[in-house]
């Protein structure tokens, strides 16, 4: 090998190349430049006119807290206060979505989107979440996750999108929205940014669907749901959270009236007014306690008439019985022996069968 380079490396050709060198290669600086004196703790910097160098990768953000088996369904205004509010729209049957204040539920179409207006006091930061999820509102059964019937999970839908066929909640209009199934619990949820109110407004509107109706067999059937959703900061804690009831029908103005109507008939919420309870009717008295004073005197009455007689003589019988206390006689019930009780016409003679006819 030494013998291949000995040509390369005598000669002129070897010293015109080394004179060719600048004049400071020939020594090494016995003192670093000052942007090589770095310290161990400070973040390095760029040397000049060199290359940039890569900045220190940054700290991990905190772990995401385990999401809790039954979710809690109280309000939390929290630091921020965290609040919602839904735009009126009456009770008329065209409606495709409406909110009840008087029973904080909201009565929503099919894949139609209902517009949920949030507010903020002190805005979150940066990185913020908003999270929805759906859970049944009985206790036998929230411990089930709420998903969609069989047959809507099949047939799909222009809003299905890039959502997943079984998830209820659908977010419209924003690219942004992810889907998730959480690992624990298995329940469905969706979240999006959370976007400061526009110049001039003190709200985010979100647009939310809800895929299947509430009387759908497999899925909801017919159990009220709660949908709660959550202000979420970049590592997962709850900043704020609120809930609502929802009710997905085909006519969502008549199931609201008629629900506020029975709402006020039973007197109001749980624990609140009850109703006004009429004065008790005085009940009255047996006629084996009540007192009589009957008169002593006796009056005759002349009726006009048999049966007119046996009728007031029945009910003066049943008068002294009440008097005396003892129940009035009863007629016996059984068969008529035959001929009792037949009366003839006037001038003409009842016959009987066996007897001979009298022809005078």
């Amino acid at each position: 090998m030494a013998e291949e380079l000995e040509p390369l490396l005598g000669g002129e050709g070897f010293l015109d190349l080394w004179n060719m060198l600048p004049d400071n290669i020939h020594s090494i600086p016995e003192e670093l430049p000052e942007w090589q004196e770095l310290n161990p703790l400070d973040p390095p910097t760029d040397p000049p006119g060199g290359v940039p160098v890569p900045p220190l990768p940054a700290d991990p953000p905190p772990p995401v807290p385990p999401s809790p088996v039954v979710p809690s369904t109280e309000d939390y205004g929290g630091h921020h206060n965290f609040r919602l509010g839904f735009l009126e729209a009456g009770t008329a049957k065209s409606v495709t979505c409406t909110y009840s204040p008087e029973l904080n539920k909201l009565y929503c179409r099919l894949a139609k989107p209902c517009p949920v207006q949030v507010r903020v006091g002190v805005p979150p930061p940066p990185g913020a979440l908003l999270r929805a999820v759906a859970v049944y509102k009985k206790s036998e059964h929230v411990a089930e996750v709420v998903r969609r019937c069989p047959h809507h999970e099949r047939c799909g839908g222009p809003g299905d999108g890039l959502a997943p066929a079984q998830h209820l909640i659908r977010v419209e209009g924003n690219p942004q929205a992810r889907y998730h199934d959480d690992e624990t619990t298995k329940r469905h949820s969706v979240a999006v940014p959370y976007e400061p109110p526009e110049v001039g407004s003190d709200c985010t509107t979100v647009l939310y669907n809800f895929m299947c109706n509430s009387s759908c067999m497999g899925g909801m059937n017919r159990r009220p749901i709660l949908a709660i959703l959550t202000l979420e900061g970049p590592g997962g804690q709850i900043l704020g959270r609120r809930c609502f009831e929802v009710r997905v029908c085909a006519c969502p103005g008549r199931d609201r009236k008629i629900e506020e109507e029975n709402y006020r008939k039973r007197g109001g919420a749980k624990g609140g007014a009850k109703r006004a309870l009429s004065p008790a009717a005085e009940a009255p008295e047996s006629s084996k306690k009540r007192v009589l004073n009957p008169d002593p005197d006796i009056f005759c009455l002349q009726v006009r008439g048999r049966r007119r007689y046996e009728m007031l003589k029945e009910i003066n019988e049943a008068l002294e019985a009440a008097e005396g206390g003892a129940a009035p006689p009863r007629p016996v019930k059984g068969r008529r022996p035959r001929g009792e009780g037949l009366v003839p016409r006037c001038g003409k003679k009842l016959l009987l069968k066996g007897e001979p006819v009298d022809s005078d």
